[in-house]
């Protein structure tokens, strides 16, 4: 029973590049659930979504002018990333639209432009690279890319980490101390749109922001610190990468969903069974009041 556990859990790393998926798949799982937990505190979690497809432009783009070039690709998200949170911060500034609210109406333009570009300029299969990913083609060069912006922006993180949280709760006390909140949130959307980018080789530009969100949605049923979120968000983040790879490896599946999956399958049961918010504690809490009632009542 043992040895075939062992055979289980480390067989399918003989090969290179289920080491370099492994590889890139946990240093995505280091960076992004972190963004996420900072999103879901602002209330932004659907603009990460929308980020991911406002970037399929840019993608598209690059593709179409230098083929199948990953540093062209990543670069030609990136900018079309940063032009959309730019129009989008434009729109609100001026017609007091919400910034989430632009952000829809502008990835959805986005999109439809970007899978129009790559279905002109390529076939079926280049489209389902692009919009779903494979993690099991990540080479050296990919996971070379990915290793550098990870570390980018763990650092981009430590350094705004006391920046962000106060952005978080209160932007004009920022301010007050002499650091613009604007630019904190450019900062912070900088390195959102670079996690994304970074992601859509590996899990394509629809499911880049599955890892970003679902671990930090189900952080916030199990702690109410937020480096409990942010500890307890990596964590799922990891353990779905390392699982989703395992049984998309030992059972034929594709990678990205699978993983993407278990992300979702512990966020349903966040959602049942956490402490905080959950659909136990809503139960429990009125039981928990109703008992200290009732000792107040006994003499």
């Amino acid at each position: 029973m043992l040895d075939t556990l062992l055979w289980w859990l480390t067989s399918p790393f003989d090969y290179a590049f289920m080491r370099r998926a492994l590889v890139a798949s946990l240093a995505l799982s280091l960076t992004a659930p972190i963004l996420g937990v900072f999103l879901t505190l602002r209330g932004m979690s659907l603009m990460g979504e929308a980020l991911s497809h406002a970037t399929l432009p840019g993608v598209a783009v690059a593709f179409m002018l230098a083929g199948f070039s990953l540093p062209l690709m990543m670069a030609g998200g990136v900018l079309a990333g940063l032009i959309t949170v730019a129009l989008a911060g434009g729109v609100t500034q001026f017609s007091g639209l919400k910034e989430d609210a632009a952000m829809a109406s502008l990835f959805l333009v986005a999109m439809a432009s970007g899978v129009l570009i790559v279905s002109l300029s390529g076939n079926a299969l280049d489209l389902g690279h692009v919009l779903f990913g494979n993690i099991l083609t990540v080479d050296s060069r990919t996971l070379m890319l990915v290793a550098v912006a990870s570390s980018a922006i763990m650092i981009g993180v430590a350094v705004a980490f006391r920046a962000l949280v106060v952005e978080c709760l209160d932007p004009q006390f920022l301010t007050l101390q002499g650091r613009h909140a604007g630019w904190t949130h450019a900062l912070f959307m900088m390195m959102v749109v670079l996690s994304l980018v970074v992601s859509f080789q590996t899990l394509g530009t629809l499911m880049a922001a599955g890892l970003m969100l679902l671990p930090a949605a189900a952080a916030r049923y199990w702690s109410q610190r937020l480096e409990g979120m942010i500890a307890i968000a990596v964590g799922i983040a990891l353990a779905a990468s390392m699982v989703g790879l395992l049984a998309s490896y030992h059972a034929g599946l594709p990678s990205g969903p699978t993983i993407i999956l278990l992300a979702g399958l512990v966020y349903i049961m966040s959602i049942v069974l956490g402490p905080y918010h959950s659909l136990r504690a809503g139960r429990t809490r009125p039981k928990a009041a109703l008992l200290a009632q009732r000792s107040q009542l006994i003499p």
